[in-house]
């Protein structure tokens, strides 16, 4: 059975928004290494929307860092799966459109063939609460922090 691995950039103060974070060199390597151990991605609307079509633009115009370069190639050559409702058609060649709810299609794409399962976005987390799957959160320092007294952090 494959494994499904959630991963996200966030900050030590609690954001996850990819359009107020900069990935680093090193940022970029980890994430190419992850996605070399999947053969699958799934995505909510929005986070692909972030992600497509600007990485398989930079696949193929290789106009970034190196290690931009190398995480693009290897996202743009990986099979992707986008659950919306709302999503007329999709640019990228590997990518489909599942109009349902992510729990059942991640649990028919568990027990086929294959690598892992590479989930990204917030907003399919809450889905997927009891399927089994691993976690890796890449942290990075943002701004300061303020505890605000109900176990959450506010920058």
């Amino acid at each position: 059975m494959r494994n499904v691995i959630f991963a996200i950039n966030i900050t030590l103060d609690g954001c996850c928004d990819h359009t107020k974070q900069v990935a680093d060199e090193e940022t970029h390597e980890y994430f190419t290494q992850l996605l070399r151990e999947v053969d699958q991605i799934v995505f909510g609307r929005k986070t692909y929307q972030l992600m497509v079509p600007f990485w398989p633009e930079v696949a193929r115009t290789q106009s970034m860092t190196k290690a931009s370069n190398e995480f693009a190639r290897t996202f743009d050559s990986i099979h992707k799966i986008v659950f919306s409702r709302s999503l007329d058609s999709v640019e990228d060649r590997n990518t489909r459109i599942v109009r349902t709810g992510p729990r059942d299609e991640i649990l028919k794409l568990k027990q086929q063939e294959g690598k892992n399962i590479l989930v990204g976005g917030v907003d399919i987390l809450h889905n997927l609460s009891s399927l089994v799957w691993w976690m890796n959160i890449v942290l990075s320092l943002g701004q300061s922090l303020q505890a605000m007294g109900d176990g959450c952090w506010k920058a």
